[in-house]
């Protein structure tokens, strides 16, 4: 369970107070609220910059609230709970489309009540696009790395050329991880000097180098945005020699109307065209409203379904196994559901559990993004990342997604190109247990982290699978 944060309620509740966050890669983020108690909790909270009402009650010692922020046309809430108690105020924090929790540290800075929620400022509207065409990217779901999951701010360009060479020393780069993508925190020029020199020095390694930007004012880390300046920004990208570009809503809310969410990116995949280069396009909006019904048409190859990630089996599993339910029709050849980076090798997960997030992020047909230290990695994590028998199946030119063929999601089944199947196995409980899937004749399988042939195996298969635990088989009759 979480641990939680205590602070020193320093008056009653009514009044202003800010709330530090604390997310899983270091990083705090304030935002202030304004909460007022009249028979509950009522009031505002100034979030990503614009007001939000605020619910919520006092039940005795336990305090709960909920902050009605509608994000891009998602109405969910965000909430935030803990107890009051010896004038200390404990709080845990949950994001909107989150399935995580956080630490979150409050201090009152404000007695006073707060006035009327403020109105929105007038947010931009744009006319709806007509489908783009295929920009011929992604064939197969894009594999490289990913410097936020572990780096987050602390990158630069130093760091960019010894992970760029340690795809290319660990064999990474042979396996299919050519994608060095920069993330956030890339726009200052005492880290990142030279980005088309940098691009050269990736592109002369046979890798490709992936920038990061949003559509909004501010990226998520504060730095400047691409709003108002899609075309220059394209061009620049274009200019440095730049091969994939992930486009990261964030706080766009402070300037589109939610409704304009397909039309916002649909600028920048034209913007992008428009230079003559070729850039996969990763749309970063977390899933929100359908997203696999028009991110293709918006000219995107491939679109997060889900909040972040975290280092954690009860995130992975819960994106992985059951946010993903239902989006294998979404999924194809140049347009493929991402359901964020990968965590093998950080250290929050067993061995185990991380070949069990390989082997479902393949079922899934993911993009499969590192976010690892590539420079230093144990023997493990390399044959978890470079199992090319597992790699096959995520990139098999077929681009058919893996769905669960039963209720518990233990057993998934994926086709494959030339009538082969993919069949996973998964454990998802707390002990050993045994997990079986029937089928059909007589195939011939094969164990995909054994490297083992089995023969030709008649109406099914029947595994012990240690907890958390993954068997995974190719069968062809």
């Amino acid at each position: 369970m979480l641990s939680t944060v205590s602070v020193i309620l320093l008056l009653a509740l009514t009044g202003e107070w800010r709330v530090e966050v604390h997310y899983p890669d270091g990083a705090a983020q304030f935002r202030c609220y304004l909460i007022e108690r009249s028979g509950g909790i009522s009031g505002y909270a100034i979030y990503d910059g614009l007001p939000w009402p605020i619910a919520g009650k006092l039940d005795g010692q336990r305090i709960s609230f909920k902050i009605g922020r509608k994000l891009a046309g998602d109405d969910r809430p965000i909430i935030l709970w803990g107890t009051a108690e010896d004038r200390k105020l404990t709080l845990s924090f949950q994001k909107l489309n989150d399935t995580n929790l956080y630490p979150a540290v409050a201090s009152q800075v404000s007695a006073k009540p707060p006035g009327p929620i403020p109105p929105l400022p007038k947010r931009i509207r744009l006319a709806p696009v007509s489908p783009l065409p295929d920009n011929g990217l992604a064939r197969t779901p894009p594999m490289g790395w990913n410097s936020w999951n572990l780096f987050a701010d602390k990158i630069d360009d130093r760091i960019i050329r010894e992970i760029a060479d340690s795809l290319v020393s660990t064999g990474m780069a042979r396996a299919g991880y050519v994608y060095v993508n920069i993330d956030d925190t890339w726009q200052t020029k005492k880290k990142f000097p030279d980005l088309k020199t940098l691009a050269g020095y990736v592109h002369a390694r046979g890798l490709k180098l992936g920038m990061y930007s949003s559509p909004a004012r501010k990226t998520c880390a504060d730095y400047e945005g691409s709003f108002g300046h899609e075309v220059q920004d394209a061009q620049s990208f274009a200019d440095w020699g730049v091969d994939y570009l992930k486009y990261d809503w964030c706080s766009a809310d402070r300037v589109y109307e939610p409704e304009s969410m397909r039309s916002v990116y649909a600028r920048m995949a034209q913007a992008l065209r428009a230079t003559g280069r070729p850039m996969v396009f990763s749309l970063c909006q977390y899933g929100l409203q359908n997203v696999g019904e028009w991110g293709a048409a918006a000219g995107g190859n491939l679109w997060r379904t889900t909040g972040d990630i975290s280092d954690t089996w009860a995130s992975m599993s819960q994106i992985g196994f059951v946010l993903q339910r239902g989006l294998e029709k979404y999924a194809g050849p140049g347009h493929w559901n991402d359901p964020d980076m990968l965590e093998i090798g950080n250290g929050g997960m067993t061995d185990t559990e991380y070949r069990t997030h390989m082997t479902l992020w393949c079922m899934l047909a993911a993009p499969l993004i590192a976010g690892n230290d590539v420079r230093h990695m144990s023997a493990a994590t390399r044959e978890i990342l470079m199992n090319a028998e597992a790699i096959a199946v995520d990139q098999d030119a077929l681009g058919r997604q893996g769905y669960a063929v039963d209720e518990s999601g233990e057993v998934w089944i994926r086709e494959l190109a030339g009538g082969a199947r993919a069949v996973a196995l998964f454990n998802r409980g707390p002990q050993t247990k045994r997990v079986s899937v029937t089928w059909a004749g007589s195939p011939e399988v094969r164990d995909l982290w054994k490297h083992e042939d089995l023969g030709r195996i008649a109406g099914g298969f029947s595994a012990e699978i240690p907890s958390h635990g993954t068997v995974m088989l190719r069968i062809k009759d």
